[in-house]
């Protein structure tokens, strides 16, 4: 065998890179695992995942949002919400997250390598650090750069004004209003999330359905809420141009249709582009797409065998948790280790306000599939819990085999529902029916009861 420098290297520090590295070391690998920012966490911890999750709780906390349907639209915990009020927050997660990382990297015998890294060759890296190059081989590699913020060449950047998701928690304010433009999951979450500090909100869009893959009932009470909340949905439509009106200094888009939205700010979230550009592919054998993203197979090979591509670099579902699995399944194939997953229940979260979380299949999906089902629905508003925590809007459903009871699909919106989703999941990994939630007992008061009930409710459509 060849003497490499390292068993792995792992190009990128996000979530399915750290657990890539992670899994190699506790094979008694030699793993190093390379980051072009001086500090560790990829995009998940600096732009993406946790910093908007974050915003997301420093906003309901503020606003007063989950306390208002019993004590009234007007009250707030603070009145006046900053930026700053919310990058506190924020800033604070963020470095603790970083330290963790780096911790756990270090303690595992990770050798962590700050620089830019792009191949020479299938088996070598180069480096470039502060000034300086140098070159590193590897008996295997992970691509795990992650993805940027796809950008349109006509359209003019500019900072506090017109910007992707990287640049949101730059705004030096609130705005009174926001255009989104791209209703996918990162639009959909920070529109609903401004628009709970009372932000007036445009979601242009166009596809006529937005969020296809969640349930169809599920994704339409989430847009009914948010028009509730005064955001306003432009589906079927397309940017032609976006402007700052020098009289007004209001960002203005142009829609095909003729329309203009005027508005203080526009945040423009039409997808990501895989980080792949500087990589230097074709030198290991490699071509991205269009997209920049990387072809795998069911073992997150690439065309070169001893090169993996894992988390969102390789696309859909481009969720942390699936990431996270990934780097570990890629890890653990290159260096022969039995594993054991299903992907067809890795559970999904969307972090809108309301929250969203669905595991399984949709009715749709099984419509499709010719699949006889029958559903079974529980509101939190008949809840106890729900009643106290002052939830209105949400609802768990159960999808389940019409002949055999088994559950297929559990869909959630409201409050706690990625936290919840993962009773379902357990079920389903098991092979359960609705049987097992009729016949067992959940703490009361609590949302977990939603279970009970839903089944409940579901079995009654069956022998009604």
């Amino acid at each position: 065998m060849n003497d490499y420098d390292y068993d792995l290297v792992v190009i990128g520090t996000g979530p399915s890179g750290q657990k890539a590295a992670v899994q190699g070391a506790k094979a008694g690998k030699r793993v190093a695992i390379i980051d072009k920012r001086d500090f560790m966490g990829g995009v998940c911890v600096n732009t993406g995942t946790i910093p908007s999750k974050t915003l997301r709780e420093a906003v309901l906390y503020l606003s007063g949002y989950r306390e208002r349907s019993i004590y009234g639209a007007s009250y707030r915990v603070k009145q006046r919400i900053t930026m700053e009020d919310l990058q506190f927050r924020c800033d604070h997660v963020m470095h603790n997250e970083m330290d963790v990382i780096q911790h756990q990297l270090l303690r595992n015998g990770i050798t962590m390598i700050n620089g830019l890294g792009s191949f020479l060759d299938p088996h070598t890296l180069q480096i470039e650090a502060a000034g300086n190059t140098y070159k590193i081989t590897a008996a295997h590699v992970v691509i795990a750069v992650g993805t940027m913020p796809t950008r349109r060449d006509d359209i003019p950047f500019i900072d506090d004004r017109i910007f992707t998701s990287d640049g949101l928690l730059n705004m030096s304010t609130v705005p009174r209003s926001l255009a989104v433009i791209g209703g996918g999951v990162i639009g959909l979450e920070y529109a609903s999330i401004f628009a709970a500090l009372g932000v007036r909100i445009t979601v242009i869009d166009m596809r006529p359905r937005l969020l296809s893959f969640v349930d169809e009932e599920v994704i339409g009470a989430l847009i009914y809420h948010l028009r509730q909340h005064r955001v306003t949905f432009r589906l079927g439509e397309s940017v032609t141009k976006i402007e700052i009106d020098d009289t007004t200094n209001k960002v203005v888009t142009h829609l095909d249709s003729g329309k203009r939205v005027t508005t203080d700010r526009t945040l423009y979230s039409i997808g990501r582009t895989g980080a792949t550009a500087r990589l230097n592919l074709p030198a290991a054998g490699l071509e991205a797409d269009h997209r920049g993203r990387l072809k795998v197979n069911e073992n997150y090979q690439t065309a070169a065998p001893h090169i993996y591509a894992v988390g969102d670099v390789i696309g859909f579902p481009s969720l942390a948790s699936t990431s996270m699995e990934q780097g570990r399944l890629a890890s653990a194939h290159a260096f022969g280790l039995d594993t054991s997953s299903i992907p067809n229940l890795f559970p999904f979260g969307i972090y809108a306000i309301p929250e969203i979380s669905m595991v399984g299949r949709t009715e749709e999906d099984l419509t499709d599939a010719g699949i006889p089902y029958e559903i079974g629905k529980a509101h939190y508003r008949e809840i106890s819990r729900g009643q106290i925590i002052g939830d209105q809007i949400g609802m768990l459903k159960m999808v389940f085999g019409l002949e055999d009871r088994k559950l297929l699909g559990v869909h959630i919106i409201g409050e706690g529902a990625s936290e919840l989703i993962h009773i379902g999941q357990a079920v389903m990994a098991f092979g359960g029916t609705i049987d097992y939630f009729i016949n067992t007992v959940f703490n009361y008061p609590t949302l977990a009861e939603a279970y009970k009930v839903a089944a409940l409710d579901g079995y009654n459509r069956l022998i009604s």
